[in-house]
């Protein structure tokens, strides 16, 4: 099935639940959710407001709920397993991979989370514990401690026999991990060596060491970049001591793949990447409101700077109708640029020895944009209030505005990078505030200066 038939079956059955749901067939819609892969039931689950979220969520078997709990965002999945008791969440987390109950548990209350781990077996507590010591974005906290491993000395038949009596192998396992007898790592060993080369050769023989092995407090984001880098499907997660802890596989990449996405988009709005789009009012007015007082003393600071000049705008009220083409102009180069920047330090592209020839770049350009656009609004002005001197005055501000723009589009995100401070989530309200300052003293004050 193609990708577009897929989709519109998906939809089609989504529809069918959402009309099954609207007329109370709860038969109907029991059987609906059971033709769907977990995967997909999530996606019904997050498209739901959160009333008929609550309705859907106990018809869904609960030999499935921890599958659909591991591909749902944290907002939404916080929200269903608050009504979850003890037994509800073992049951819903026992047949999943480690890395997948640790996501889940670490949305849960601190106290919960100890309840839910006590009533464990030893074995499979252990394994969770070992992923939680570390934090949630390092490749600790991505890794899955379900790893096969093997000696260097013994033979491929060896291997074979092990793996036939071992039974079903883990998801995406591509590889074997080769340690010694201190569980150090030395190698992989791919499958597909296992059974296309000699029985008789030994591990040390058939195995690799092309793979690098990832440090366990590595940040997510740059262990992405690595499987990206070289292809992988699965990799090595080992401790300081080059002890193996457990691997990460591509599905885990991904999901940390998408979040950066995800946060890129919605932390320059002042959102989480895990924001549910049908959460309640109170809920999203909270959050929302801190980035709207942040920028509201922006707006402040702005409204200030003109309130300098008022003066000089009553004397020439055309200076009120342009000034939003500078600010305009200077937001939205600087946004050009302060994208940029943003998306190279999320690729670790840039460097001490590259940054300088960036900002030469990115002020050239300003410059070129400035003497462009600034003839362009120039000629406008003239011809629209028939003024050489409001013409001359605001290609003037232009240029340097832009100019502006492109220097703080570069510096602004370093800057925050080198505080510890996403450049994403605060950087874009700098830039305006900074573009809209430097465009309306230089505009304003160019005026006043003349008018005076």
């Amino acid at each position: 099935m193609s990708k577009r038939d897929h989709n519109h079956s998906l939809n089609q059955s989504l529809k069918a639940f959402s009309e099954a749901l609207q007329s109370g067939r709860f038969v109907r819609m029991r059987r609906l959710l059971a033709s769907l892969h977990p995967a997909e039931t999530a996606h019904l689950l997050e498209s739901l407001p959160p009333t008929e979220r609550k309705v859907c969520w106990p018809i869904i078997s609960p030999d499935l709920r921890g599958e659909v709990l591991s591909y749902i965002g944290e907002d939404v999945r916080t929200d269903l397993m608050t009504g979850m008791d003890i037994a509800d969440l073992l049951n819903a987390t026992e047949d999943l991979e480690t890395d997948d109950v640790v996501d889940i548990l670490q949305d849960l209350p601190g106290h919960v989370m100890q309840e839910v781990l006590r009533a464990m077996d030893s074995q499979r507590r252990r394994r969770i514990e070992a992923i939680l010591a570390y934090e949630e974005d390092t490749a600790g906290g991505l890794m899955n401690t379900d790893v096969v491993t093997v000696r260097a000395d013994i033979t491929l038949e060896v291997v074979l026999r092990y793996l036939r009596m071992y039974g079903e192998l883990p998801e995406n396992t591509d590889s074997l991990y080769v340690v010694d007898h201190k569980d150090k790592y030395l190698g992989t060993l791919r499958l597909s060596q296992v059974v296309s080369r000699s029985r008789s050769l030994t591990v040390r023989e058939a195995m690799s060491h092309q793979i690098e092995p990832i440090p366990a407090n590595m940040p997510d984001r740059d262990v992405a970049r690595r499987f990206e880098k070289h292809d992988l499907i699965s990799a090595p997660v080992v401790d300081k001591e080059n002890r193996l802890l457990g691997r990460i596989t591509i599905d885990d990449v991904v999901d940390v793949i998408r979040d950066e996405a995800d946060h890129s988009l919605l932390s320059m709005a002042g959102l989480s990447e895990d924001e549910d789009t049908f959460a309640p009012v109170k809920k999203s007015v909270h959050r929302r409101s801190v980035w709207l007082g942040l920028n509201l003393l922006m707006a402040f600071l702005v409204a200030s700077v003109i309130g300098l000049f008022d003066a000089t705008i009553e004397q020439l009220v055309a200076l009120a109708i342009l000034m939003p083409v500078v600010a305009s102009m200077g937001g939205i180069a600087g946004s050009q640029t302060l994208t940029l920047v943003v998306r190279s330090i999320a690729l670790d592209q840039l460097n001490d020895k590259n940054q300088r020839w960036l900002l030469r770049k990115e002020f050239l350009i300003g410059v070129a944009n400035g003497l462009i656009w600034a003839f362009a609004i120039a000629f406008v002005t003239y011809l629209w209030f028939d003024s050489l001197f409001l013409g001359t005055i605001i290609g003037i501000a232009i240029i340097i505005n832009m100019m502006t723009a492109a220097i703080v589009g570069v510096l602004i995100p370093l800057s925050l990078k080198r505080m510890g401070i996403d450049p994403a989530l605060s950087g874009s309200v700098l830039l305006i505030t900074i573009t809209d300052v430097v465009g309306f003293m230089t505009f304003l004050g160019l005026a006043t200066l003349f008018l005076v």
